[in-house]
């Protein structure tokens, strides 16, 4: 495609790149090993963080949404100060700033109202660092910040701008990005920034579900899930091998892998709940006789009425951005609206085709969540709905264990992520909340960091990383109430 094939512009490494020692453990990627979402190599966790209590440390940060990192001594992440996109490396034991590199862009992409240039979580491994900023490109840092080769993209077709963080698995960067034309996902050589290979995914409009590894008889999958359905693709060559149909029109949340090796998939989008009310969205013919008022065959926007689905999502119904839905364009989204489903499934391994029928052990249509990731913690996935609204399911059965709702109510863009016992969940407006990760989950504790939170915490060696808008926070068990 277009985009794929824009230049590779490699850089001299000027220098050897520090290869990192890593510690106890090392949190890679968005939500940790393969968006588990996992504390890694960790011991006791306190339960009591806050803005006051267990901290370590607390430094100030340019804004952004990107989830901090962890690898060796160091930690990365994306930010965004005075339009500049910028990629950052801080001292592990300190939050001292140990460098900013500022990646170069032609414009900043459009972005949704609560958005961030810096939405994208960086990915890492001994050697290098690898940055997504979506219409400004893909960048690939040693772990001194010295810039060893860029991949320009886009511009993309999306006022939302990109989400969906890239992936390092063995010597590829894997990245998938589903925007209103032109979906692709791709394996690219890690090492020069060439691609390895790349499916096409033109059927898929936006979404924002980064994708997860799924090992099965040895061999290792891309699991993505989008409209309407998931797929799996082969590691090697990007062949699609299987697809589980049924599921939202829209997706935000990334799938989990359980210690069963199964599969847990959840999607929501407006009008799709079971039960709940359904847009009303009339026949393409029908709209064009009462409202075409030019008579050109098309709808512009300012033709249909107000208030109604479609308007107010012209924009992304408009896929090809001409200011005009196209009966292709009016019936897709119609059907989408009609079939996409708010529900969470589980798929066994080992399918090929249309698995539908055969592999998915069970749905849940209750209390499905909207952007952040569902957790599972033995035989029990946790989720949280926008509302406040926690569930924890059977993951073998997917019978509700209990479901109850949180004081910090509101929206929840950042993924619940567990450790020691605890799960930690975070609101749009910062209020942090702990459960217990028991079938019969309790509320251990509560606080308010009183700045909007969207990225995912950070659980390494006994150290949450908790990033608000504008700090990074380092907490531990072994430290007080009163932080530095």
């Amino acid at each position: 495609m277009r985009r794929a094939a824009a230049a590779v512009v490699l850089l001299s490494l000027g220098g050897a790149s520090l290869i990192a020692t890593a510690r106890g453990g090392d949190w890679t990627q968005f939500r940790g090993p393969n968006a588990s979402g996992h504390a890694v190599a960790t011991g006791k966790l306190p339960a009591e963080i806050g803005p006051s209590s267990h901290i370590v440390w607390k430094v100030p940060l340019p804004p952004g949404h990107a989830s901090p990192v962890v690898f060796g001594d160091r930690i990365f992440l994306n930010a965004v100060e005075n339009e500049k996109l910028l990629v950052m490396a801080l001292d592990r034991g300190t939050g001292k700033t140990l460098w900013k590199a500022e990646v170069p862009h032609d414009r900043l992409e459009e972005i949704h109202r609560i958005g961030s240039h810096a939405q994208c979580t960086p990915a890492v491994d001994g050697e290098r660092v690898l940055s997504f900023f979506g219409s400004a490109g893909l960048f690939c840092h040693d772990l001194d910040g010295n810039l060893l080769w860029k991949r320009p993209m886009g511009p993309f077709k999306n006022t939302f701008g990109a989400g969906s963080s890239p992936l390092i698995v063995d010597d590829w960067v894997i990245l998938c990005q589903d925007h209103d034309t032109d979906s692709f996902l791709a394996a690219i050589d890690k090492r020069t920034g060439e691609t390895v290979w790349q499916a096409d995914r033109s059927e898929f409009p936006r979404n924002y579900s980064t994708p997860v590894i799924w090992s099965v008889g040895g061999k290792k999958q891309v699991v993505v899930a989008a409209t309407l359905r998931v797929v799996g693709y082969d590691l090697a060559t990007g062949r699609e091998l299987w697809t589980a149909r049924g599921i939202a029109r829209f997706v935000s949340a990334t799938p989990v892998i359980g210690d069963d090796n199964v599969l847990y998939v959840a999607g929501w989008a407006a009008g799709g709940d079971d039960g709940g009310i359904k847009f009303d969205v009339p026949p393409f013919d029908d709209v064009v006789g009462e409202y075409d008022k030019n008579k050109n065959g098309t709808l512009e926007e300012d033709e249909l009425p107000e208030g109604g689905p479609i308007r107010m999502r012209f924009v992304q119904v408009d896929r090809d951005k001409s200011g005009g839905l196209t009966r292709e364009e009016y019936d897709y989204f119609r059907k989408l609206f009609q079939i996409g489903r708010n529900i969470v499934i589980a798929v066994k391994p080992g399918g090929l085709g249309d698995v539908s029928a055969t592999h998915v052990l069970w749905t849940y249509a209750k209390h499905v969540p909207f952007c952040a990731s569902p957790v599972v913690v033995g035989d029990r996935l946790f989720s949280v709905k926008d509302g406040g609204i926690v569930s924890c399911l059977a993951a073998h059965t997917g019978k509700p264990y209990k479901q109850g709702r949180l004081e910090a109510i509101g929206d929840y863009y950042s993924s619940p992520v567990a450790g020691d016992g605890k799960i930690y969940l975070l609101n749009e407006e910062g209020r942090l909340t702990v459960i217990s990760s028991e079938s019969d989950w309790q509320v251990l504790h509560t606080a308010d960091f009183g700045e909007n939170t969207y990225a995912t915490p950070a659980i390494v060696d006994g150290k949450i990383f908790l990033r608000t808008m504008g700090h990074l926070y380092c907490f531990s068990a072994d430290s007080g109430t009163s932080g530095k």
